[in-house]
């Protein structure tokens, strides 16, 4: 090419330079097709249902539909009761001891829920004085704390070598910190270990479930009530124990406050502590689904020992959830590695 004075050679024409104009080292990167970022939509579904709360007026519907139906049967085996008794004495007497036998076991059932709510206020009651102890710093409270502490778990015997060292090295702590401290390492430190153990469980088990079974509603299945049967277990190992609706109205608690606080939300670092950086990017989306839902479970299980937990994380170090995520999903990982190796040799 030739200019217009005769030289020969490339011609190089600048250009007005413009701000605005996009350029090649900062232009957005190309999106991959087909990997769309996870974002654990079981657990957010089944969170969103187990944590919201219904209206006062479907409460009050349910409340007295309840108790209309409960008048209604037992009139109607009050009726069909004495009309046998009247027809056939011995079929009478034998129905109306099983119509008795029936409603004992009912009230049972009542006393052992209502026997739930008990312990799970009782923990919530030593929570909040665990707080104001270590607030205002009493010495003499806290000594009594640690005796409540104690007795609460005077049935189990796997804190028996607890209580007996918190016991003998009460009377050498001249500070409530420091009571507290030793009472939460001597007594609560072990219990954490079992609680951490049913978290990574759970997180394992719905990890599994998303990623295995290609159903619609499975995942959110399983991750309902992996979480509920986890919230349990969690309440009984630090002594409170639940029943059905004490079960169901914790877990709605902690669930209702994560998401209140937007916890349930995926974030880039629970992705990329959790999936070390791009694992997610290099395996199926089934299995960052389930990658992303067992760290969200891990989420929910550390708030529900915080919840359940007698006394706040101070001396013990309150529990990670990437921790617990790599220790439940080591060998998911190692799967998936090994199946996307073996993928293209096929």
């Amino acid at each position: 090419m030739t200019d217009p004075q005769g030289r020969r050679g490339p011609v190089m024409i600048e250009l007005e330079e413009d701000a605005a104009a996009p350029r090649p080292d900062t232009a957005p990167p190309v999106p991959e097709l087909g990997m769309e970022p996870v974002q654990g939509a079981a657990m957010q579904r089944a969170a969103a249902l187990a944590g919201r709360r219904p209206s006062r007026l479907a409460r009050w519907f349910w409340a007295l539909a309840g108790a209309l139906v409960t008048a209604l049967l037992t009139q109607a085996a009050w009726v069909w009761v004495t009309g046998l008794i009247a027809s056939v004495p011995v079929l009478g007497y034998l129905a109306a001891a099983l119509v008795i036998a029936l409603a004992l076991i009912v009230l049972a059932l009542a006393l052992r829920e209502i026997t739930a709510f008990f312990r799970l206020a009782r923990l919530d009651h030593l929570h909040k004085e665990a707080a104001a102890i270590l607030a205002s710093g009493d010495l003499t409270e806290a000594r009594a704390f640690a005796a409540k502490l104690g007795a609460l778990y005077t049935s189990r015997d796997d804190t028996s070598w607890g209580r007996k060292r918190l016991e003998e090295r009460t009377a050498d702590v001249f500070d409530a910190d420091g009571l507290l401290a030793l009472a939460e390492r001597e007594l609560l430190a072990p219990l954490d270990a079992r609680a951490q153990r049913e978290v990574e469980i759970a997180a394992r088990q719905v990890a599994t479930v998303t990623a295995v079974v290609p159903l619609a509603f499975a995942d959110v299945f399983a991750a309902l009530t992996s979480n509920l049967r986890m919230i349990r277990r969690v309440a009984e190992i630090y002594g409170g124990r639940s029943g059905t609706l004490g079960a169901w109205r914790l877990t709605r608690s902690v669930l209702g406050h994560l998401v209140a606080t937007g916890a349930v939300a995926v974030g880039d670092d629970l992705i990329h502590s959790v999936a070390g950086g791009g694992l997610v990017s290099r395996v199926s989306r089934r299995f960052g689904e389930g990658v992303v839902n067992g760290a969200l479970t891990a989420r929910v299980g550390v708030a529900a020992m915080e919840v359940c937990r007698p006394l706040p994380f101070r001396a013990v170090p309150r529990p990670g959830v990437t921790n617990l995520v790599r220790r439940a999903l080591t060998g998911l990982f190692a799967r998936a590695e090994a199946q996307e190796g073996d993928g293209p040799a096929r």
